[in-house]
């Protein structure tokens, strides 16, 4: 059986983003994550919050620790992943009110991250909410130093990648029927920006 991966960081932000989603998601059923990753954030919310239907999703290569942490847990509303690609993926319209996505939108290209968008205004039911956590730039001045050095150590990784500036994000939310509700600041420098989708 694969050993379950383990991000030292996703155990230490589980907390704060989880009491975020507690109120963001509590009139939710059901959740779309976009990029599980480890496995961990998907693990504890769907444990922390059993009113949702929690489902993962990431790249075929990630797949094998999101089922570890599945399995490990045995829960009803902790689902396996679904293989999603935000550049090609396709989902069936009006399936979720909720979606999740953490540490995702610096690490795609900017054209990735407006296709997210496109995809989860297509996905969400009106009135849905979409939390992103990570970091973010505000009329294109990062909020602290480090987040500057970390912004030019991704773009000397890939030129693709980068911190976004949340006013962008807001245009991609607007051209696909969600606008911006709440900003929350939380630790190490980041944030979880919070988009509804509007009624039709």
């Amino acid at each position: 059986m694969t050993d379950k991966p383990f991000s030292e960081y996703a155990d230490r932000n589980a907390a704060p983003i989880l009491e975020v989603l507690r109120d963001e998601f509590s009139a939710a059923s059901s959740v779309i994550e976009i990029g599980s990753g480890t496995g961990q954030h998907a693990a504890r919310f769907a444990a922390a919050l059993t009113h949702l239907q929690w489902q993962t999703s990431d790249l075929p290569e990630n797949h094998d620790g999101i089922n570890a942490w599945v399995r490990s847990l045995g829960l009803d509303n902790l689902l396996p992943p679904l293989t999603l690609d935000v550049r090609i993926a396709s989902l069936p319209g009006e399936s979720y009110d909720a979606a999740f996505s953490a540490n995702t939108a610096h690490i795609m290209s900017i054209g990735s991250v407006e296709k997210m968008f496109s995809l989860l205004g297509c996905t969400l039911k009106e009135g849905g909410v979409f939390c992103l956590y990570g970091p973010f730039r505000q009329a294109g001045e990062f909020n602290t130093q480090s987040n500057a050095g970390f912004h030019e150590s991704l773009r000397s990784r890939d030129p693709a990648m980068g911190i976004r500036d949340l006013e962008s994000l807001d245009q991609f939310g607007v051209a696909n029927g969600m606008v911006r509700l709440r900003l929350y600041a939380m630790p190490a420098n980041n944030h979880i920006a919070v988009w509804k989708k509007a009624s039709a």
